[in-house]
């Protein structure tokens, strides 16, 4: 259904990630979403009513509530659709996670509300009807379901949309939810256990991890979670592409929603090359970046010396330092500044996080081993981490 709705309502369905494909994808399938879901809360408030049964009624409302996630979504991508102004100069896409830890709340509100009505039919528990009518209605009820966590994932993949990836986590687990209400219902049908409330003692449990999930998502790129490793590579072979680049640090992603993305790093170039055609490069890396990840980029040129051996004898000795006290640490901007007494290296170190020395301690370390490798050597270190 989606796909034939798509080729009727939408006209771009190449460039997943173009700002009005994304809206317009997101405003159909929520508009879909808010459909099924009440068509299936009626469906199953009616065969609650008849069969007395408080997990049906409970699904029931949880698909209301889904209906109304499905609001907040669609509202959501409409507000983030919206061009960026003066008071946000990079857009509004962060509104689509919002929208999504909305949606995890809702969830979380059904665990709770669902668990309180679970507990007291375990309290007071009542005889079940059962007919194939209310079997059919579950059992339709279980099919559409597994329709939306597909449809909503594959094009929550597709545009790269947090809240509709939890749209489709929260389809997932009324799937579950509503199978284990119809298990349920058949049980009590043909043996006269009433596990009625145990079941959806059960469902609100699933409901609950649901939610939590969905909110983790969320709230990851709201606090500013680190790129996805394949985006960080994708970026290093785009520059690392050019020949004129010796290597490339300080690499960080601003994420300011999908389709939003503005990265800056530095980029290592020879020192004495000429600096008209050096920055001709930059500005061509840059354009490369935007083409390709649809994001924009920021480089700084670093200049390094490639041809001076002192300079590169001491540069390894430095790293082989550094290794001896940790093989995660690396450094760049290696230089060395001579004085009629003394040598300065001047380096940066980059370092994990929760790393198991502090700055001042890494620092006397590295000092100490490099007066026992090169007297009258000194360090100069600025200690860096890395954001990716």
């Amino acid at each position: 259904m989606i796909t034939l709705l798509s080729k009727i309502f939408i006209k771009n369905r190449t460039d997943m990630q173009a700002p009005e494909t994304r809206k317009a994808y997101g405003m159909l399938c929520g508009s879909v979403g808010i459909f099924l879901n009440i068509m299936l809360f009626i469906l199953k408030f009616t065969a609650g009513l008849l069969s007395h049964s408080i997990a049906i009624t409970a699904d029931a409302f949880n698909n209301l509530s889904d209906a109304g996630s499905s609001v907040i979504t669609l509202l959501g991508f409409k507000i983030a659709s919206q061009k960026p102004d003066s008071d946000h100069p990079f857009g509004h896409g962060r509104v689509e996670y919002i929208s999504g830890l909305l949606v995890s709340v809702i969830i979380l509100l059904m665990a709770y509300e669902l668990f309180k009505s679970s507990i007291n039919k375990i309290l007071h528990p009542g005889e079940l009807e059962c007919s194939g009518a209310i079997v059919l209605i579950l059992a339709v009820s279980i099919l559409v379901k597994i329709y939306m966590a597909y449809y909503n994932r594959v094009i929550g993949k597709q545009i790269s949309s947090a809240a509709m990836k939890a749209t489709s986590t929260d389809s997932l687990s009324d799937t579950i939810a509503t199978s284990v209400v119809l298990a349920a219902t058949l049980i009590s049908h043909y043996t006269d256990i009433q596990i009625d409330g145990y079941c959806g003692l059960l469902v609100a449990v699933f409901i609950c991890i649901a939610g939590i999930n969905a909110a983790r998502d969320t709230i990851n790129p709201l606090l500013g979670q680190a790129p996805d490793p394949e985006f960080v590579d994708a970026i290093t072979n785009i520059v690392m592409a050019h020949e004129e680049v010796i290597g490339i640090h300080d690499l960080i992603v601003h994420n300011y929603g999908p389709g939003r993305i503005l990265i800056s790093l530095h980029a290592e170039v020879p020192a004495d090359g000429d600096i008209l055609t050096l920055h001709d490069t930059i500005d061509l890396i840059e354009h490369n970046l935007k083409d390709a990840l649809q994001c924009s980029a920021v480089i700084h040129m670093d200049p390094v010396l490639i041809d001076d051996e002192e300079t590169a004898i001491l540069k390894r000795s430095m790293q082989s330092v550094l290794a001896e006290i940790d093989g995660r640490l690396s450094l760049h901007d290696f230089r060395i500044v001579k004085g009629p007494t003394h040598t300065n290296m001047i380096f940066d170190v980059v370092v994990p996080f929760k790393f198991h020395y502090s700055d001042g301690e890494l620092i006397s370390l590295i000092q100490g081993r490099v007066s026992g490798k090169h007297p009258n050597h000194f360090v100069v270190i600025d200690v860096d981490r890395s954001y990716v």
